[in-house]
C-alpha cells in the first residue's frame, strides 16, 4: 500500500541533490536480483503470477465513475504543501513498483520489472522495464527516477525528506537501471520499499518550471489515467489511457476499468449527500453514523437502485481524536492532558448521536495485532526495557485505560478525578473560572473545518459543555479547508480532530506522525509537537525490525507509549466500509485484506441502463420526492 497517501495530501537535511557517488565500486553492490520484495517474509505471488487474486482479469472497461470531494482545490501537483491538490490528481503517475492489497506490505513490478537487494538492505538497484513511457509518448529513463527523487526530497512535501532521510547516495547507472545506497549507521529495513513507491517524474516536462509551486497544467505522467479537463475548484475529470504501457502487466490485470472518472466538489457534505441522492454521482463512502442510520430513507434504496452495504476490513484502525498541541504551554503538563481526556464522554455519544456503531479506539493501531493491551510481555518489554531511563514508570505497572461511561451523561466522577488532576498541576477554581497561579483562566479553541462542521460541533459541543462544568471556556471555530490546511501546516491551533492513518506494516512515516526531529517541522504530521527520547527510540525500533515478529513488539511497544503520552483524547473507530453507491457496478468476489478495492470495479452495462432509466425515465419524478 501506498506510505505516502497523495489522496489524503499531505528538518531542512539532505536537501542537496545526488547524481553521483563519492566512492562508487561497482562489486560492492551486487545481490540477487528478484521480481518482488515483502517488507518480512517471502511475497505471496511468485515471479511468473498471472494477476492478483482479487481482481476479474475479465472485467469490462469502459463507462464512468463519477465521485465527490469536499472544498475546493487550487492545483494539480500533489506532491507540495502549495496549494490544495485535486483529488485524484495523483493517479496519472506511476511509481517504481505497486502494492498488493492481500498482504501486509509487498511491491511488485510496475515502472521498475525487477530489483536487486541485499539480506541486510543496504542497497537496493531497480531495473526499469523498458516499456515504460510517459503518457507523451517519451521513455521512462533512469534520470527521471534520479531527477524524481531529489525533486520530491528538496521542493516535495516535508513527508518526503523523513521517508528518504536515510538515502547517503543515488547513481543512474545506464539508461534503465538506478541504484540507491543507503547510510549505513541507520538500519532501515523498510527504505527500499519505501524507495519503490517513488512516483516518476518527467525530467524534460519540469524542466523551466518551479517545481513548487502551485499549477493548473497538469503535469505530465505515466500512469494508467492522465487529467482530462477541469473546472478550477469545481470539478476533475481523469481519462483513461487507451494505450497505457502497463494495462497487461500481472499487477495491474483487472484494474483501472473505468474509461473515465470525474470528482464533482461540494462545499457541504450535507449538500452533497442530497446529490448522491439525485444520481448526481455514482458512490459514497459514508463516515456519519446519523446519515448512515437515517440519511438514506428514499425510494432509490427500498427499490434496489442504490446498495447501502457494510464492507467489513481487517485494516489497522489508526489514531482518530482531538490533538493537543503541546506547542501550547496551556498543554504542556501530562496532568492536564489526562484530565481533559476523562471529560470526554465517548458513550453518551455513541448512544445518542452514532446510534451504537462505533467502537471507543484504545490504541493508535486498533483492530489489528499490533495494539498493545494490558502490561508489556516478552519481546515488547525487553524493547521497552532497553529505554526504561526514558519510559514513565507507569509503562510497565499500569494498563493504559480509557473511563468507560453508562451513557445516560452522569460523569460525575469523572470530573472529580479530572479537577483534582488540575488541582495537582496547579489549577483552582476562581471567580467562575479554573485559573492557574497567576490568575489566568484556561481557555483555548478547538479548530474545525466549514465542511465538517456541521457533524463535528454535535460532538464537539458536549465535551465543551463537559470542561466547562471544570471551569474551562473552550471556542469552537471553523474555517475553510484551504484555511484549515495552512494552519494546521503551521501548527497555528490549541487542539484539532485529526486522522492518522495507519497500515499493516508502520515503519518510516512514524517519524513524521511522532518524532521529534519533525515537531518544529511546519508541514510534517506530528500535529501534536511529541519531543520524547523514548519514542523517538521505539520509532527506529519499528524501522529496523527484521522479522514480523519483531515488528510487531516494536510497534506495540511505540503504541504504548504514545497512549501513555496523552497526546490525543481518542475517539471512535468501526470495523467497517459503509458505502453506498448507485446499482450499476460489477465488483470480484473477494475483499482482500486491505479492504474494497475500488480500482477493481467495474460498470455493469445491464444495471447501468436500469439506473438510467430510473433515473431520466419513468421514474424520474419519483427521485426527486
Amino acid at each position: 500500500m501506498m506510505k505516502i497517501k497523495f489522496i489524503l495530501p499531505l528538518t531542512a537535511v539532505f536537501i542537496c541533490g545526488f547524481t553521483a557517488f563519492s566512492a562508487y565500486a561497482e562489486d560492492d553492490y551486487k545481490a540477487p536480483v528478484v521480481h518482488a520484495i515483502a517488507m518480512h517474509g517471502q511475497p505471496k505471488y511468485p515471479a511468473d503470477f498471472q494477476n492478483f487474486d482479487y481482481v476479474n482479469t475479465n472485467a469490462p472497461k469502459g463507462g464512468k465513475l463519477t465521485l465527490f470531494a469536499a472544498g475546493s482545490f487550487d492545483t494539480l501537483n500533489p506532491f507540495t504543501l502549495k496549494g490544495m491538490a485535486a483529488a485524484g490528481s495523483s493517479m496519472p503517475f506511476d511509481t517504481l513498483m505497486t502494492s498488493s492489497a492481500d498482504e501486509p506490505f509487498t511491491r511488485y513490478p510496475l515502472i521498475a520489472e525487477k530489483i536487486e537487494v541485499p539480506q541486510d538492505r543496504s542497497f537496493v538497484r531497480f531495473y526499469i522495464d523498458k516499456r515504460a513511457k510517459f503518457h507523451d509518448g517519451s521513455p521512462v529513463t533512469a534520470k527521471d527516477v534520479v531527477f524524481s527523487f531529489n525533486v520530491l526530497r528538496e521542493k516535495g512535501s516535508p513527508l518526503y525528506r523523513y521517508y528518504y532521510a536515510n538515502v547517503k547516495e543515488v547513481k543512474a547507472e545506464d539508461d534503465y537501471s538506478v541504484l540507491f545506497v543507503f547510510d549505513k549507521e541507520q538500519d532501515n529495513r523498510e527504505l527500499p520499499l519505501i524507495l519503490s513507491e517513488l512516483p516518476v517524474l518527467s525530467e524534460a516536462y519540469w524542466q523551466g518550471k518551479d517545481f513548487s509551486a502551485t499549477t493548473l497544467q497538469a503535469p505530465l505522467g505515466s500512469g494508467a489515467y492522465k487529467i482530462a479537463s477541469f473546472d478550477a475548484g469545481r470539478s476533475i475529470t481523469l481519462e483513461r489511457v487507451k494505450d497505457y504501457w502497463a494495462k497487461d502487466l500481472p499487477s495491474v490485470k483487472g484494474l483501472y476499468n473505468f474509461d473515465t472518472i470525474k470528482y464533482d466538489y461540494y462545499r457541504d457534505t450535507t449538500v452533497a449527500l442530497e446529490g448522491f441522492k439525485a444520481g448526481a454521482f455514482d458512490l459514497r463512502v459514508e463516515n456519519e453514523a446519523k446519515k448512515w442510520a437515517k440519511g438514506y430513507d428514499f425510494p432509490a434504496v427500498s427499490n434496489g437502485m442504490v446498495i447501502k452495504k457494510s464492507f467489513r476490513h481487517n485494516n489497522p484502525s489508526g489514531m482518530q481524536g482531538f490533538v493537543f498541541n503541546l506547542r501550547n504551554p496551556l498543554f504542556q503538563d501530562i496532568r492536564v492532558r489526562k484530565a481533559l481526556s476523562l471529560v470526554f464522554d465517548f458513550e453518551w455519544s455513541n448512544k445518542n448521536l452514532f446510534y451504537g456503531m462505533y467502537h471507543r479506539t484504545h490504541s493508535y493501531f486498533d483492530n489489528s495485532p499490533l495494539a498493545s493491551t494490558g502490561l508489556p510481555q516478552g519481546k515488547e518489554l525487553e524493547l521497552l526495557e532497553k529505554i526504561k531511563d526514558k519510559v514513565p514508570p507507569e509503562v510497565f505497572t499500569v494498563p493504559y485505560t480509557l473511563p468507560v461511561n453508562t451513557g445516560n451523561g452522569q460523569i460525575r466522577g469523572n470530573l472529580e478525578a479530572a479537577y483534582k488532576l488540575l488541582q495537582e498541576a496547579g489549577w483552582t477554581y476562581s471567580d467562575g473560572a479554573l485559573r492557574n497561579k497567576d490568575g489566568k483562566s484556561f481557555t483555548f479553541t478547538i479548530l474545525l473545518t466549514s465542511s465538517g462542521a456541521a457533524a463535528w460541533e454535535r460532538i464537539t459541543l458536549p465535551f465543551v459543555r463537559n470542561l466547562a462544568r471544570l471551569g474551562i471556556k473552550a471556542n469552537v471555530r471553523s474555517v475553510d479547508i484551504a484555511q484549515y490546511q495552512a494552519m494546521m501546516n503551521g501548527f497555528e491551533f490549541d487542539m484539532v480532530v485529526n486522522v492518522w492513518g495507519q497500515s499493516h506494516s508502520p515503519g518510516n512515516e512514524q517519524r513524521s506522525y511522532w518524532g521529534s526531529s519533525s515537531a518544529e517541522q511546519k508541514g510534517s504530521m506530528n500535529y501534536a509537537g511529541i519531543k520524547s527520547p523514548a519514542v523517538d527510540a521505539m520509532i527506529e525500533e519499528v524501522v529496523s525490525a527484521t522479522s514480523r515478529e519483531d515488528l510487531i513488539a516494536a510497534v506495540k511497544a511505540l503504541d504504548r507509549l504514545l497512549l501513555h503520552g496523552y497526546y490525543v483524547i481518542p475517539n471512535w473507530h468501526t470495523k467497517e466500509t459503509r458505502i453506498a453507491y448507485w446499482n450499476k457496478f460489477g465488483m470480484p468476489d473477494i475483499i482482500p485484506l486491505q479492504g474494497v478495492q475500488l480500482m477493481s470495479w467495474w460498470i455493469d452495462k445491464d444495471k447501468q441502463e436500469k439506473v438510467q432509466n430510473y433515473l431520466y425515465g419513468t421514474n424520474k419524478k419519483e427521485t426527486t420526492k
